[in-house]
């Protein structure tokens, strides 16, 4: 299974992502590749550089999810912690790629990598936060 339990939480339905390092390994496969072509350098040099920045905090960085808030944490020490109190709303923007989360808190928009197991954060937000789910706008009209 791809969650674990803290023991250390509060909460004893706290749930911490698992990494998953596709979306940096992505970003350095591509600047790789566009090493090869005939253009200016920089391009691939800064994309790999933010590829690597990304697969570091990857295996630094665990979100988890407990009763009241989502918690971020860098190498077992508490960043930032978020309370599902001042949620607005929240989406998975570009699900079918690696992603980005995006979620408004009454404060500040906020834009996170998805540097974790994509499947485990979507099923985490829609237990705690259903009713702040903003769908993919569709491009389709409706007759």
């Amino acid at each position: 299974m791809s969650t674990t339990t803290n023991k250390s939480s509060e909460s004893k339905d706290s749930v911490s992502l698992s990494p998953n390092p596709r979306l940096p390994l992505l970003i350095i496969l591509l600047g790789g590749s566009l090493g090869i072509l005939p253009i200016n350098h920089w391009v691939p040099i800064l994309l790999t550089t933010f590829g690597l920045f990304l697969l570091i905090q990857t295996y630094t960085l665990r979100l988890e999810f407990d009763a009241n808030s989502m918690v971020v944490w860098q190498l077992g020490r508490e960043l930032r912690r978020f309370p599902y109190e001042n949620w607005l709303a929240w989406r998975l923007l570009l699900p079918g790629l690696p992603g980005i989360l995006y979620f408004r808190e009454v404060a500040s928009p906020h834009l996170l990598p998805i540097l974790f197991d994509k499947d485990t954060l979507q099923n985490q937000l829609r237990l705690r936060l259903s009713t702040l789910e903003k769908p993919e706008k569709s491009h389709q009209t409706l007759s």
